[in-house]
């Protein structure tokens, strides 16, 4: 929860020399660390909680699968190696914490509601940015996909090539084709039928 605040604040970070906006690494320092971190997170928490918002649906899920993320991020910068853009690094990522989040809540099979927690529901929904009914439609539509198919349709509205999201989620370009086509008639024939477009 408290990096959760610490990331919803505005602070302004200022990027330095140890950082090149989404390419390079090269501080070795905790205090280089840190500043890189901070900047990645302000730069590219959308990102985070547009995974997190496929993945979680109620504010106190959200809460726990966006710190989640946010921690693996913050042990992963050393580890950067400069092989991709951070934003794709960030989203392998967000994506790899939000498919083992689920497989672990389905394990504990435990729901709460907001209304059986205390914690405030503007926490979040400052940091979100104001949705549409049709945005929200769709981020319905998005979670009842299975985890790989919920990556790819995230990756395809952040205009991802289909090698990137293949790197990213572990599968052939031509079965990410086959998937997006898939997903693509399925959203189409749902819009049909909720719209009657």
């Amino acid at each position: 929860m408290i990096i959760f605040l610490l990331l919803v604040r505005n602070a302004s970070v200022s990027s330095t020399n140890c950082v090149n906006s989404s390419k390079t690494i090269t501080a070795v320092t905790e205090k280089e660390h840190k500043h890189i971190f901070e900047i990645w997170l302000k730069q590219y928490k959308g990102v985070i909680f547009k995974v997190v918002r496929a993945y979680a649906f109620n504010i106190m899920d959200q809460e726990d699968l966006f710190q989640e993320i946010v921690i693996q991020v913050w042990h992963s910068v050393p580890a950067f190696r400069q092989e991709s853009a951070v934003t794709t690094w960030i989203y392998r990522i967000a994506l790899n914490i939000a498919i083992k989040w689920v497989r672990k809540e389905r394990k504990h099979n435990q729901t709460q509601t907001l209304d059986q927690t205390n914690i405030s529901e503007s926490v979040l929904l400052e940091s979100n940015p104001k949705t549409d009914d049709r945005l929200d439609w769709l981020y319905e539509q998005i979670s009842r996909l299975d985890a790989i198919d919920r990556s790819l349709a995230l990756l395809l509205l952040d205009d991802f090539s289909y090698k990137e999201m293949a790197g990213i989620v572990g599968i052939t370009e031509s079965n990410v084709g086959v998937r997006i086509n898939r997903i693509k008639k399925q959203l189409i024939t749902k819009v049909k039928n909720d719209y009657g477009l």
